[in-house]
């Protein structure tokens, strides 16, 4: 009889798996090029657009795009943000999360395949390998060779590519901050600000480790919307899909051949594996793995095309219109399968949002004017009775050009108005000033009301002065209060 010491407990599960490598291999299709002109539109865009100049005349900056943090404004082509206008940044952005929601209740995980930045330096990097180490079966053989001279060289060759490419990709990102060509020269002068270089040494080294080491852990592992898609998914979304019960069982073409209708059409290469750039193999279902770059489906149809057997059994396909297949239906198109409630629902949402900002963008004022009573003294009694109060006032100028603008006040007969600049006399009922290109105007404005008048309303009211092309200038116009003794 063994004593309860001979007993031996369970091993404890281990939680932490060693990453396996991907080697992916190459493959040309329909997907394969999809994913090069994305990758190359969307690469382009970034790296060229600090470059690109837009003329808004002398007093604004020509960079197309730039984000002016010192200056708080935004510019995108003919398009001027200003703090205030913060909305319209808003807009955009819940325009790009709900563009996110109608894309993945039509086709999946169709951003992170081919769109996502993580997806495109990864993408880009793994070709990098094939260039320096070769194709999937050359990388096996070197990842696995002991380390010697050669293998040392191209180690050294792919991480300097990689950190070129990394340090590229830091170094655009500034320069949508900053006059791009002024930004260079003072980098490499040592004279630009210390935030630049520690943002470059960030992005740097996170496109270093992300999308040269990390990859496909960043998408299985680290990033949360794959788990947020599948609380979008429905048996009504097209994703990449194994069609097993015509894959299914597998064998090989020459146990198909000596054993006619016992095999499906799935003759077991894993050719779909090797393609798939986190390694993922598609025929046990949809997972988290599968980012839908399609791949597998440039591999899966050139064997069947091989083998003389029909393609699209691998294929972006519903899993509405799987069953449907498998009961014998004709496949329905894919376009059709977009055409459903959710999908409609989320892109009503989405242009209607952007009908909006359209409308608002195209009937937006470049003209405003802002009023702020002082708290401290509210009032002040003038040796003749009358009674003063105290405003500052700001003139909004959001052209790229100097304006005149006229103010005036309406709502209290008799009362005037005069700046620290003017003298008492020469008060009026209205002010001219110029407010330069693409600032605003602070103005220190007193208000004389006669004795006896306060706690009525004050209304403070600008007009500009025409530019080119209007027929009368814009206005704008700001209510207040005049207060007294007794309020």
């Amino acid at each position: 009889m063994n004593s309860h010491s001979d007993v031996k407990s369970p091993a404890p599960a281990k939680l932490y798996a060693k990453r396996e490598p991907v080697f992916n291999r190459r493959i040309d299709g329909p997907f394969r090029r999809f994913k090069w002109a994305v990758m190359i539109l969307t690469l382009g865009i970034y790296y060229v657009t600090p470059w690109l100049r837009w003329d808004r005349g002398p007093y604004a900056p020509n960079q197309a795009v730039l984000v002016d943090l010192a200056n708080r404004r935004f510019y995108m082509f003919g398009i001027e943000i200003w703090p205030q206008e913060f909305y319209f940044v808003a807009g955009l952005l819940i325009m790009a999360g709900i563009g996110l929601f109608l894309v993945t209740s039509a086709v999946g995980r169709a951003w992170c395949g081919y769109s996502c930045p993580q997806t495109v330096w990864t993408d880009l990097f793994q070709h990098v390998d094939r260039l320096i180490d070769g194709d999937r079966n050359a990388r096996q053989r070197l990842y696995n060779a002991p380390w010697g001279p050669g293998k040392i060289a191209r180690r050294a060759l792919k991480y300097a590519i990689y950190l070129v490419i990394s340090f590229w990709t830091g170094g655009a990102w500034i320069m949508y901050f900053a006059d791009a060509p002024t930004l260079v020269r003072e980098f490499w002068a040592g004279d630009a600000a210390p935030v630049a270089y520690a943002t470059v040494a960030v992005l740097t080294a996170t496109t270093f480790v992300l999308g040269g080491f990390m990859r496909e852990q960043v998408c299985i592992y680290m990033c949360p919307w794959p788990r947020i898609q599948t609380a979008m998914l429905d048996e009504k979304s097209l994703i990449v899909t194994y069609k097993d019960w015509r894959g299914e069982p597998r064998g090989s073409v020459k146990k198909a051949e000596k054993n006619p209708g016992q095999f499906g059409d799935c003759i077991d290469c894993t050719q779909c594996v090797q393609v798939c750039p986190t390694g993922y193999d598609i025929r046990k279902g949809p997972d988290i793995a599968c980012i839908t770059c399609g791949l597998c489906i440039d591999a899966c149809d050139k064997v069947m095309k091989d083998i003389g057997r029909p393609r699209g059994l691998i294929d972006y396909a519903t899993l509405e219109d799987c069953e449907r297949e498998k009961a014998g239906a004709p496949a329905r198109s894919p376009m059709k399968a977009l055409l459903h409630p959710r999908t409609i629902v989320y892109f009503v949402i989405w242009g209607g949002i952007g009908v909006a900002l359209l409308f608002l963008l195209g009937n937006r004022s470049h003209t405003d004017i802002s009023v702020a009573p002082d708290r401290n003294p509210p009032f002040m009694l003038m040796s003749d009775g009358s009674v003063r109060n105290a405003y500052t006032v700001k003139l909004r100028n959001m052209e790229s050009r100097p304006r005149e603008m006229r103010v005036t006040i309406a709502g209290i007969p008799g009362a005037k108005m005069w700046t620290d600049d003017m003298d008492r006399a020469a008060a009026a009922e209205t002010l001219v000033r110029e407010v330069p290109a693409d600032q605003t105007l602070p103005l220190r404005i007193y208000v004389v009301a006669p004795a006896g008048t306060h706690g009525k309303d004050l209304s403070f009211a600008v007009k500009a002065a025409p530019i080119e092309g209007q027929a009368e200038g814009e206005s704008d116009k700001a209510d207040t209060t005049f207060t007294g003794p007794g309020d």
